[in-house]
């Protein structure tokens, strides 16, 4: 599964979150420099990035801060 993730770092949050298929790459790409585009045009300071992992569950685990509160990632052991 690739993962297209808007994240606004400043709130902590996560914006915009959008799941494709390993063979919808390409849309994902595109789909991913528009809203970057989009952001930078309007003055927007959001991360947006593309990962690609086994399943939701295996994203959550290797990218933590995406999904969980500063807080609660210095609660959870390493």
């Amino acid at each position: 599964m690739i993962f297209l993730i808007e994240y606004d770092r400043r709130l902590g949050q996560i914006v915009n979150f959008e799941e494709f298929e390993d063979d919808a790459r390409h849309k994902a790409e595109k789909i991913r420099l528009d809203i970057e585009l989009a952001l930078n045009r309007n003055g927007v300071d959001h991360e947006v990035v593309l990962l690609q992992a086994a399943s939701k569950d295996a994203l959550r685990q290797t990218h933590r801060r995406y999904f969980e509160s500063p807080q609660e990632l210095l609660k959870r052991p390493a």
